[in-house]
Parts: structure tokens; C-alpha cells; sequence
């Protein structure tokens, strides 16, 4: 009963109630991140039916390759978070260890992936600005793709750092069968920044 009590926050009365409430103000924060991004959406969706030519040629001027290998990475991730999640609710430490190491792994090489891509964008001169390669408006089509591109990297950027700070408090033991809440709400997270980029690959890499 004590240590049931350790592992409850001094404004809740209970760890359902602590629970429902960490699990609540996520989904309001990740509402809060789907409208934010909505922004850039729409603002894809106006700009794509006013000079569809021009995001045809900027579509086409990305490099598919790593477009892919990126989304066969976050898949991955999501997997290994997914196994993560599980092992928390059977009290099985040293697999959420496991799983969260690979997470954060794949994490970085999705970030390693598109350090080559933005690399290869720049010598390419597809950085919109003065010396920028292409024309028919796929100037407009690269703003949106580093901002959208950009605010993703930010995201995974923080996932790794939450993901490091739950790997850290697993090898303490603060997981279990009664307590594996910050598991899951860590989960939560990756699967939204793993789902935006499921909306990305297409919008960004797959235009015809």
C-alpha cells in the first residue's frame, strides 16, 4: 500500500485518477499539435490547387529514396514503441529497456537520413531564395516542405529526449503491472509524430 502511495502525485487521490488525468492532458496537448499542423495542411492543400504544376515539379525534385527509408524507420519505431508499451503492462524491465533503445536508435537514424536529404536539397540549390533551381511556382511547394519537414525533425528531436527520460526511470525500476502510465503516454507521442509523417511521405514525395 506504501509504495502504491509513492507512485501517486500529491494532487490526485488515487492512480486511476492520476491516470485518467496524465492520459487526458496528452490527447488535449496532441489536439493542440493537430490543429497547429493543420495550418501547414491546409495551407498545402490551398497552395497545391492554385499551382498544382509547380508541386508536381517539386514533388518530383525530392529524393524518394530517402523518403522511403524514412518511413520504413518510423514504421519500425513504432513498432518497437508499440513492444515497449507491452512489456511495461507485464512488468517486463529489461524488454522496455530494450524497446526503447531501439525506438530512440531508429529515431536517430530517421534523423541521420534526413541530414543526407537536406544536405543533397541544398547542394541542389532547392532552398527557396535567390539561388533557388527550379520555377512554375515549386518555390512555393519547398517552403511548405522545410517547414512541415522541419517541425517534424523538432518533434522526433523531442520524442528522443522523453524517450530517453523513460528509458532512464525504466533501468530504475519504475515500471510495472500497477504503474507503466508514462509508458504509454510516451507511446501516445511517438505514434502522433509517426503519423504526421505517414501524411507527409505521400503529400511530399508521391505527388503525380
Amino acid at each position: 500500500m506504501a509504495e502504491r502511495k509513492n507512485l501517486i502525485a500529491e494532487q490526485f487521490d488515487t492512480l486511476e485518477q492520476q491516470k485518467e488525468a496524465s492520459t487526458l492532458g496528452m490527447w488535449t496537448f496532441l489536439a493542440t499539435e493537430v490543429l497547429f499542423c493543420g495550418v501547414l495542411f491546409m495551407s498545402y492543400i490551398v497552395l497545391r490547387s492554385l499551382y498544382p504544376q509547380g508541386f508536381v515539379e517539386g514533388s518530383h525534385a525530392t529524393n524518394h529514396f530517402y523518403g522511403t527509408i524514412n518511413t520504413a524507420i518510423l514504421l519500425t519505431s513504432s513498432l518497437t514503441m508499440a513492444l515497449a508499451v507491452h512489456a511495461a503492462k507485464l512488468s517486463q524491465t529489461k524488454t522496455i529497456q530494450r524497446m526503447l533503445v531501439l525506438t530512440i536508435f531508429l529515431a536517430f537514424g530517421f534523423l541521420v537520413v534526413k541530414g543526407f536529404e537536406y544536405h543533397e536539397d541544398f547542394t541542389k540549390h532547392l532552398v527557396p531564395g535567390k539561388s533557388f533551381a527550379l520555377a512554375n511556382k515549386a518555390e512555393l511547394f519547398f517552403y511548405l516542405y522545410w517547414a512541415m519537414t522541419g517541425l517534424h525533425a523538432i518533434h522526433v528531436i523531442i520524442g528522443i529526449f522523453l524517450l530517453s527520460i523513460l528509458f532512464l526511470m525504466a533501468r530504475q525500476n519504475k515500471f510495472s503491472e500497477r504503474y507503466h502510465n508514462p509508458v504509454e503516454i510516451g507511446g501516445l507521442y511517438w505514434h502522433f509524430v509517426d503519423i504526421v509523417w505517414i501524411f507527409l511521405y505521400p503529400l511530399l514525395y508521391l505527388i503525380r
